[in-house]
């Protein structure tokens, strides 16, 4: 009697949990309040990294309960504050900006980072802590409505425009937009400051690599050559439309089960997170 043989394809491991980093001393205050909400996905994303963070509200930095001196790390999360009723993250700018100015500034002159994610890129254009050619903190640069006028909320593709600590080991990016004020405008001059000084982090491209060049939906909002992500220029301060915190696991891909079967047809582990975790990575190398 002839033996049937039948083609068995091993089914992908599952996915291998990175080991937990060593705890760095430094830790970060992730800033929360009305109508923030991303706290709790960037706090987990700088916990696994090695950056213990604590989630403050606003109101509490402005009673003395907490100070900005007892972190290294300041973080401006996404979300829609104070329901960005006067405009993306302008309300939020003027609490801190009449409440906690001072106390900003001489964080800003300390060796400490700061981070801001959609919402946060924006309240960060509103203070003027980016771009801050000559840190006089002026308002140079604006995060417009989005060209398309309505909000997006899709994955997008990011490629490092520029080698600094936040985007080293970087080579691609995959992750979400949120947002209906992402369009970066500026004047020519600004623009051309920024070039000269290698400010822009990180640009929109297509699935291949390629140059977005402003087209729909690669680029989501129509920004200004490209530009997702954009540094101070002393580059301690990285503000950012895309969301790579809310795509840290490699299940919180759009395409996983693709890649997950992909995997499976050769006989792969599956990665237990997403190469978006090497920006807080990053974060985390800078102050070891």
């Amino acid at each position: 009697m002839a033996t049937v043989r039948r083609n068995i394809r091993r089914p992908a491991a599952m996915p291998t949990a990175p080991a937990a980093p060593e705890r760095i001393p430094e830790k970060a205050l992730i800033m929360s309040g009305y109508g923030i909400n991303s706290e709790m996905e960037t706090h987990v994303a700088l916990t696994r990294a090695g950056m213990d963070a604590d989630i403050v509200h606003i109101n509490d930095l402005i009673a003395g309960d907490r100070s900005m001196a007892d972190y290294r790390l300041l973080v401006f999360p996404g979300g829609f504050s104070y329901g960005d009723d006067t405009g993306a993250g302008n309300a939020y700018a003027n609490r801190v900006r009449n409440n906690l100015w001072d106390e900003l500034q001489e964080f800003m002159d300390g060796d400490n980072l700061v981070l801001g994610i959609c919402n946060g890129f924006q309240i960060l254009a509103n203070l003027g802590l980016v771009p801050a050619f000559d840190r006089t903190y002026a308002r140079e640069i604006a995060l417009m409505p989005n060209r398309g006028g309505r909000l997006e909320c899709r994955f997008v593709t990011l490629k490092p425009a520029n080698e600094n600590l936040w985007t080293r080991g970087i080579k691609r990016i995959y992750c979400p937009v949120s947002h209906g004020e992402g369009n970066l405008s500026c004047s020519k001059e600004t623009l051309q400051k920024i070039r000269q000084k290698k400010m822009v982090a990180f640009t929109y491209c297509r699935e291949d690599m390629n140059p977005a060049d402003g087209e729909y939906p690669y680029n989501p909002n129509g920004s200004v050559e490209d530009i997702a992500g954009l540094t101070s220029a002393n580059g301690r301060v990285l503000g950012m439309m895309p969301h790579p915190e809310r795509a840290m696991e490699f299940t919180n891909l759009y395409d996983w089960p693709l890649m997950k079967e992909q995997a499976r047809r050769e006989g792969r582990a599956l990665p237990a997170e997403s190469l978006n975790m090497q920006l807080f990575r990053n974060i985390v190398a800078y102050f070891s």
